[in-house]
């Protein structure tokens, strides 16, 4: 999670990141390349009439000759028109004074339809014609603009969207591993915990490069027509390369690792994640199945769904640039005037941070994006550190179920049962129960007396808080409004992550050009290289709980669940315990796909609504989120905080609830709300 010493060289992760830069930005363009074609298309019109028919291609001379056909139209002369047939049963011989006109070397009258030939040569001389108007069109600027528009038409055309998502895993993942910051319970502390980390990602690395090798060679064999091959050699060259620098990390390990005694507690906790996800799909595809390509196939659907995985890309780096800017800050000093208790303050900073992670596209997303300021403005404000770290974990959670969540986008685009208007309207109601739940627990939990500030003063000091924040939602909302007017691309459930990341390098730019650095190049560089290797822990979560998935499905575990209950109360338990269990162990994404293709059918069966069994689903992946053993939102949040959020050591407790407050708060509010969500419709069946 941490870095105990970077050993991987700058120049190294210098390059990473300008190439994660260009990947970035390629995938923006790639998404907002359609919209702009479009409307540059229009422009030409606009400009030229008639440019969309004409003047897009170089116009085709025409294949005619207008003099010859002109020639042959003068010389024409019509053939003689026929004569009528006598009668073959007159008693004269009609072949008597000429030739048998059915003899072998008769010949056919002479002369050709002029008619024909008139029309030939008019349309002949309209297509000189129109060839030389569409040639004198041509200017230098039309070809100029044709050369940009052609341009961009080709990237909305881009083909390769499966191999960008592929090449940004892997920057992303040597990055993370460089910095040796996989997602973990733990970080590495001893030698020991240090090997294990790293022999574990060897051997997942090792897995998945067999497994790929295999799938390339029986592609090779097979008589049918195969995949993309250039995704197994990424996919290769990847893990080959990760492997190799788990061996060199292997070899040099860092110095500061503690030589003391082992807590053997702690040895399955500092192996990453996704190494978990891989060594049990490969014990299960090799050992059970005997099928050494299985977690290969799972990569490649891993990458179906391109722009998913690449939007969550698009988000982590939005979010990190906007950790780079003094958004979040100034945005606390509108609510400190008001002297709420930090308590209640870390509550209204969990409800209000619900809106940008609906744009974030998930709860782990703005925990990796906001949770280190979110902390660091908490417990400046006087909250205590556990304090903190709950509404951290917490910030992301409620969100989920507004528009336009990413999450609700792959659940409505699996399941043709529900719709995303559909289901963000049931959202809405669950986010006003969890914020009024998260109230209720935030206000007993609260030990500080509540004395607010007057009105009056507080209003006037949050109101000129205000003014420095007015040129960035100024600057904001002008961004969206061209976006959406100019180029024909609102905000919504499917461009989010496309004019998110736009707003955020305006916003970065103008942040860093109003202060004496100016350095708004640097800026966007920290922010990308930041971004690198969350984004690549993250997928690699990713990618791991799809292989997962697959080792559900195939191994039919499901199929131990009954297709009937007999009851909706019955069935609702046992799936309410189901996506707990998920949400404990899985990511959102690669939970959703799971859920999709195995227990979704099981629901629908029973007789439970498809909208009230996603809002269930969504709910108790949040709370398995916030649920140990593995707790994502926290994992999350101490990578993103650092060593201040180890609260068991800056603030030891004696007392169970006073140790875990952070853990149990969160959870009670979420696990209210599932009961609430899964059973109180079931009133109205």
């Amino acid at each position: 999670m941490t870095d105990p010493a970077p050993t991987t060289r700058r120049p190294l992760q210098a390059l990473l990141t300008t190439l994660t830069l260009v990947a970035l930005l390629l995938a923006l363009a790639i998404g907002l390349a359609p919209n702009l074609d479009t409307r540059a298309v229009q422009l030409g019109e606009r400009l030229w009439p008639g440019y969309a028919a004409d003047l897009r291609v170089d116009p085709t001379p025409p294949e005619c000759d207008p003099e010859e056909v002109a020639k042959r139209a003068e010389r024409c002369v019509e053939a003689p028109a026929p004569q009528p047939a006598g009668d073959p049963f007159a008693e004269e011989d009609p072949f008597a004074d000429e030739e048998d006109p059915f003899a072998d070397d008769a010949e056919a009258p002479a002369g050709e339809n002029c008619a024909a030939v008139r029309n030939l040569r008019d349309t002949c001389d309209l297509r000189h014609a129109a060839f030389a108007t569409t040639s004198e069109r041509l200017t230098p600027g039309v070809r100029r603009f044709r050369a940009v528009e052609l341009a961009v038409s080709a990237l909305a055309q881009f083909p390769y969207s499966k191999h960008l998502l592929v090449i940004l895993v892997i920057l992303g993942a040597l990055t993370t591993t460089g910095k040796r910051m996989h997602i973990a319970l733990r970080s590495p502390a001893t030698l020991l915990e240090y090997r294990l980390s790293q022999g574990g990602q060897l051997a997942a690395h090792a897995l998945w490069l067999w497994s790929c090798l295999n799938d390339v060679s029986i592609q090779r064999e097979s008589s049918a027509e195969a995949d993309d091959p250039m995704l197994s050699v990424l996919w290769i060259a990847g893990f080959a390369l990760l492997g190799a620098l788990n061996l060199r990390h292997l070899a040099a390990p860092p110095d500061t690792l503690s030589q003391g005694p082992q807590d053997k507690w702690r040895l399955p906790m500092v192996i990453p994640l996704y190494v978990y996800m891989a060594l049990i799909g490969g014990a299960y595809f090799l050992g059970v199945e005997s099928h050494d390509s299985g977690q290969a196939i799972f990569l490649h659907k891993f990458v179906q769904h391109p722009t998913i995985y690449i939007g969550i890309g698009l988000y982590i780096w939005a979010g990190m640039m906007l950790s780079r800017t003094r958004l979040a800050p100034l945005s606390f000093d509108v609510l400190l005037p008001w002297g709420l208790p930090p308590v209640l303050l870390a509550w209204l900073v969990v409800v209000l941070a619900a809106f940008p992670t609906a744009y974030s596209g998930a709860s782990g997303i703005f925990v990796i994006a906001a949770g280190a300021v979110i902390f660091e403005r908490l417990t400046a404000a006087g909250a205590t550190p556990r304090v903190a770290l709950a509404a951290t974990a917490m910030s992301g959670s409620l969100g989920v179920v507004l528009r336009p969540c990413l999450v609700v986008v792959l659940v409505a685009v699996l399941n043709k049962q529900v719709t995303t208007d559909e289901l963000f309207h049931h959202g809405l109601w669950v986010f006003a129960l969890t914020a009024a739940l998260s109230l209720v627990a935030f206000l007993l939990w609260n030990r500080d007396p509540i004395a607010l500030s007057p009105p009056r003063t507080a209003a006037r000091l949050s109101a000129r808080a205000l003014l420095p924040l007015a040129p960035y939602g100024g600057l904001a909302l002008l961004v969206i409004v061209v976006a959406a007017v100019v180029f024909k691309t609102p905000v919504n459930e499917h461009t989010a992550p496309l004019v998110l990341p736009v707003v955020m390098i305006a916003l970065l730019a103008y942040d860093r050009l109003t202060t004496p650095a100016r350095d708004v190049l640097g800026a966007l560089t920290s922010a990308t290289g930041e971004a690198t290797h969350h984004v690549g822990a993250l997928l690699m979560v990713m990618a791991g709980s799809v292989g997962l998935g697959g080792v559900v499905e195939r191994s039919e575990v499901m199929a131990l669940v009954p297709a009937s209950f007999g009851s909706v109360w019955i069935t609702m338990t046992v799936l309410v315990v189901i996506m707990v269990v998920v949400g404990m162990t899985m990511d959102a994404l690669g939970a959703v796909v799971l859920v999709s293709v195995t227990v979704a059918t099981v629901a629908y069966d029973n007789g439970i609504d498809p909208a009230h069994f996603w809002m269930v689903v969504l709910v108790g992946f949040e709370l398995g989120y916030l649920t140990p053993p593995v707790s994502l939102n926290h994992l999350l949040a101490r990578q993103v905080i650092g060593p201040a959020a180890a609260v068991e050591v800056t603030d030891p407790r004696t007392g169970f609830w006073e140790r875990y407050e952070h853990l149990l708060v969160p959870m009670i509010i979420m696990g209210t709300a599932l009961v609430i969500v899964a059973y109180g419709p079931l009133f109205f069946y």
